[in-house]
C-alpha cells in the first residue's frame, strides 16, 4: 500500500519541480520594467543650443527624479527611480555633440538597487531644470532637464554691436557731408574743395526739393535690426509633409538665406532667434528680439491645413479682436501648441510673458505689422500663389511683442504634395527669402525706424 502511494507521489513531486522551474524562468524571461512595474525609456535625445543644451528622456510612464548639481567639477546628476536601463539610455552618451556649449560628456549607471544614475560633466557653471511632460502628439511621457549657464552670453547683443561696428567707419564722412551746399554742388569733389568755402556758386542750388526728401534717409542710416525667427526646432518639429519633410527644417533654412540677405543691405543687419535644431519657447523667442531692440519681428513658417489641397503663402500679423477665418484661427491654435510639444517648464514664472499679456494696447505696432505684412505679401504673390490676397490676424504668441512690428509669414503649405517639393527646393527657398528681403527694404523705405544713437547698448 505504501509503496502504491510511493509509486502514485513520485511523479507528482517531479511534475511540481518542473512546474517550479517553469515558473522560474517564465519571470526570468520577462523584462524588469514590465515584471516589476520599472519604465521603460524609449528614447534618448541631446538639444545643444547657445543659450541652454537639453537632454529628453522618452518614457512608458512619468519617471521619478532626484537632481544633484555637484562642485569641483561641475557636474550635474540625476537618479531615475525604478527604471530599467536599456540600449536608448545606454547610447545617450554617444549623442554629446564636441561642440554642445555646456555638456562635456554623459554617464550612465547603475547607482544603487531601484536607481539609475545619469551623470553630466559640464564645461562650465549651469542653472539646471528638470520637469516632466504629459504625452502630446507622437510623444509620450517625457521628463526633460535644461542646463542653462549660470551666467548666459549675450550671443545676439554681440552680433548687432558687431553690426554697429561695421557702419561705425562711414560715421566720420557724415559731419563732412552733412553741410548741404558742398553735398548739394559736387559730390565727388566735396573733399577736394576743402580750401574754397568762399565759393557762392553752389548756395544756389541748396534749395532743391530733393534735398529734405534725403534728410530722412540720413537719420536712418543707423543699425537697423530684423529679428528672425525660424519657426518650430528640436522637440518641437512643426508640421510633416507627405514625404516626410519636417517643417522645422524649411523654416530654418529659409532664415539662413533670409539672414544673409538682410546682412548684405547697408545699415540692417539680422538676428536669428535659433541657428539649429533646437527648441525656443514662444515667449523667448519675442524676448530676444526686444533684448536687441529689434526694429521688426519676422517669424518663418511652412505650415500645414487638415485639408491636403489647402495651398498659397500667407502673411499674418497679431489681432486683439479674433481671427479674421477659420484658417487664421485654426493656423494660430497650431502655432501656439508648439510649446506643449516643444516642451515649457510651467514651473518657472516668466515676469515678461505676463507684461507681455497685459500690455496688449498696441495698435500703432498692429498698424506697423499690417503695413510691412502688405509688403512682404506683395513680393510673395511674385512668386507664389497667394492663399489669402490680404494680410490675416490672429492671436499669434510670437507676435505679442508690444513694441515690435511683427509678422509671421508662411512660405506655403507643407500639407500640400506641390508645395512640400517647392520647399524642399533650394531655388524656391532662395526666392521666398529675397521676396521677404524685397518686402522688408519696401516697408523702411517709406517707414523709415525712429533714430537712435545707440542700438541695444543700455541691456
Amino acid at each position: 500500500m505504501l509503496e502504491a502511494v510511493a509509486a502514485i507521489g513520485r511523479p507528482l513531486i517531479a511534475a511540481s519541480r518542473r512546474s517550479r522551474q517553469f515558473v522560474l524562468l517564465f519571470f526570468l524571461a520577462i523584462p524588469f520594467s514590465g515584471a516589476f512595474g520599472g519604465t521603460e525609456i524609449t528614447s534618448a535625445r541631446v538639444w545643444p543650443a547657445r543659450d541652454y543644451s537639453r537632454v529628453t528622456l522618452e518614457s512608458n510612464a512619468p519617471i521619478r527624479h532626484t537632481l544633484l548639481v555637484v562642485k569641483n567639477p561641475e557636474r550635474v546628476v540625476l537618479d531615475l527611480e525604478e527604471v530599467a536601463s536599456g540600449p536608448a539610455l545606454n547610447e545617450i552618451a554617444n549623442k554629446v555633440a564636441p561642440d554642445d556649449p555646456y555638456i562635456k560628456a554623459v554617464r550612465v549607471g547603475r547607482y544603487k538597487p531601484g536607481v539609475v544614475r545619469l551623470v553630466l560633466d559640464l564645461k562650465t557653471e549651469v542653472n539646471p531644470q528638470v520637469f516632466n511632460l504629459k504625452p502630446v502628439g507622437e510623444y509620450g511621457h517625457r521628463l526633460v532637464l535644461d542646463v542653462y549657464p549660470l551666467e548666459p552670453p549675450d550671443l545676439l547683443m554681440q552680433l548687432v554691436l558687431k553690426g554697429e561696428a561695421k557702419t561705425e567707419p562711414a560715421a566720420p564722412a557724415a559731419p563732412e557731408t552733412s553741410v548741404e551746399k558742398p553735398v548739394a554742388g559736387a559730390p565727388a569733389k566735396a573733399n577736394d574743395e576743402q580750401p574754397k568755402p568762399a565759393e557762392p556758386a553752389p548756395v544756389a542750388k541748396a534749395p532743391e526739393p530733393q534735398k529734405p526728401a534725403k534728410r530722412p534717409k540720413q537719420e536712418t542710416e543707423r543699425l537697423v535690426t530684423v529679428a528672425i525667427d525660424a519657426g518650430h526646432g528640436g522637440e518641437d518639429p512643426g508640421a510633416k509633409g507627405r514625404r516626410g519633410t519636417y517643417e522645422k527644417h524649411i523654416t530654418l533654412a529659409i532664415a539662413r538665406k533670409l539672414k544673409v540677405l538682410v546682412d548684405e543691405v547697408p545699415n540692417m543687419r539680422a538676428v536669428l532667434t535659433r541657428d539649429g535644431d533646437y527648441f525656443i519657447p514662444l515667449p523667448m523667442r519675442v524676448q530676444k528680439a526686444r533684448r536687441v531692440h529689434a526694429d521688426l519681428f519676422v517669424s518663418i513658417h511652412a505650415d500645414a491645413y487638415i485639408k491636403p489641397h489647402a495651398r498659397g503663402s500667407s502673411v499674418f500679423a497679431l489681432s486683439e479682436r479674433g481671427a479674421t477665418s477659420t484658417a487664421a484661427r485654426w493656423l494660430a491654435k497650431q502655432e501656439n501648441d508648439a510649446d506643449l510639444i516643444g516642451g515649457v517648464n510651467l514651473d518657472v514664472q516668466d515676469p515678461y510673458l505676463r507684461q507681455t499679456l497685459l500690455d496688449l494696447s498696441q495698435t500703432a505696432t498692429i498698424n506697423d505689422s499690417l503695413k510691412v505684412g502688405k509688403a512682404v505679401l506683395s513680393e510673395l504673390g511674385g512668386i507664389n500663389r497667394l492663399h489669402k490676397d490680404m494680410v490675416e490676424q490672429a492671436g499669434f504668441a510670437v507676435l505679442k511683442a508690444p513694441d515690435i512690428p511683427s509678422i509671421l509669414v508662411e512660405t506655403a503649405f507643407i500639407s500640400n504634395p506641390d508645395e512640400e517639393k517647392k520647399l524642399r527646393d533650394e531655388a524656391y527657398q532662395d526666392k521666398m527669402a529675397r521676396a521677404i528681403l524685397e518686402g522688408i527694404k519696401r516697408y523702411f523705405a517709406t517707414n523709415p525706424p525712429l533714430a537712435r544713437s545707440k542700438v541695444a547698448r543700455n541691456e
